[in-house]
């Protein structure tokens, strides 16, 4: 069999998307390739000082980049074995392409995040030192043998800004969590409805037309509620929660284990996705594969993942949001049914994804 490196960001990242990715691929591979799982720690020097707020950040920052320009790379010359190929999982740490052979290297990328800073400077501007660091990381993608995407509108972008050669791309779709589906308990535990968020605090993930939503909708509706996994409310949004008295009415959540992330899915009223930029969209495909009912961003990557499974918005649009989850909430006839959405969820997965990822490293290998 084929021997393959999966190559993952460190867990102490704190990505449970990108920790997904590489733990499924490697899940699916087993039997049909040799794989070897690698994922050195990320070791806390900076972070140890005894540090609070804006210096404790500044030093876990420190620390994950000396991780990922000095520490992973040196780790993989010493210690990745012999393969066939080497998988990169996530496209932020496509700089480890120059620590291996790239002729044998695959890097997955996400989306275009992390070079948006060269690519758009002006939509995305950032000092010299993280130019440097987002440019030796594109330059690694770009010596990739082959580039794996998980939606075609990523495609689109990175053919639009000339990042890949078409003819290296290869489209490899994400899937849905094991544990995560229609059936099992659903809800929070506690009464009365709830709207429902899974996803980072990131500027893109707009967590402001989330609050402005739930705050309108609230006004109406004592008993509904907001659930927020995986983030960290910004003090602004706090700020606003306070005043307009809801933060009774908002849970935030992390580190919930996929039964009890399934069960919040599976009873929630309606699942947020208001997102101005997505490269895929999990928490879409998730809600999807649990039942749920999903209101998202109207975005390609977005709608070539829910497709008619899902209600839509205009991304960043508040005044649209707050009237369709209006609409929604007062008439839950106009939603797409239960059974498309789990047809829907269907069409993806992650042994489909090993398959796609599979089969580029066995045409590579014969080229």
């Amino acid at each position: 069999m084929m021997r393959i490196a999966v190559i993952a960001d460190p867990l102490e990242e704190g990505w449970p998307s990108m920790d997904l990715a590489a733990e499924q691929l490697a899940r699916g591979l087993l039997g049909r390739a040799d794989v070897r799982f690698l994922r050195p720690r990320l070791r806390a020097l900076a972070s140890r000082l005894p540090l609070r707020g804006r210096a404790a950040a500044v030093a876990w920052n420190a620390d994950r980049l000396a991780h990922r320009t000095c520490s992973y790379p040196r780790w993989l010359r010493r210690h990745a074995p012999a393969c066939e190929a080497y998988h990169v999982c996530d496209h932020s740490y496509a700089q480890l392409v120059h620590a291996l052979p790239a002729e044998r290297t695959g890097v997955y990328l996400h989306d275009l995040d992390a070079f948006r800073c060269l690519l758009e400077p002006a939509r995305d501007p950032r000092p010299a030192w993280f130019r440097s660091v987002a440019r030796r990381a594109l330059r690694g993608l770009e010596r990739a043998a082959v580039v794996f995407h998980s939606t075609l509108a990523v495609r689109a972008e990175a053919l639009r800004h000339g990042v890949v050669d078409p003819a290296r791309l290869v489209h490899a779709p994400l899937g849905v969590a094991p544990g995560l589906g229609p059936d099992g308990p659903a809800g929070d535990g506690q009464p009365g409805d709830y709207l429902l968020h899974v996803g980072s605090a990131l500027p893109r993930k707009r967590l402001d037309v989330l609050v402005g939503a739930f705050t309108s909708a609230a006004r109406a509706r004592p008993d509904l509620r907001l659930v927020q996994v995986g983030g960290t409310w910004p003090s602004a949004l706090r700020r606003r929660l306070d005043e307009a008295g809801l933060s009774g009415r908002v849970e935030q959540v992390r580190g919930v284990p996929v039964a009890r992330l399934a069960a919040l899915y599976r009873g929630a009223r309606l699942v947020l996705v208001p997102s101005d930029a997505e490269g895929f969209g999990l928490p879409a495909l998730e809600a999807l594969a649990c039942g749920a009912p999903l209101l998202a961003s109207d975005l390609p990557a977005l709608r070539e993942v829910a497709g008619a499974a899902a209600s839509y918005a205009p991304a960043g649009d508040l005044a649209a949001w707050v009237d369709a989850l209006g609409r929604l909430l007062d008439d839950p006839g106009l939603l797409p049914p239960r059974r498309a959405r789990l047809d829907r969820a269907a069409h993806f997965s992650w042994a489909r994804h090993a398959d796609a990822i599979l089969g580029a490293y066995a045409r590579l290998g014969r080229g």
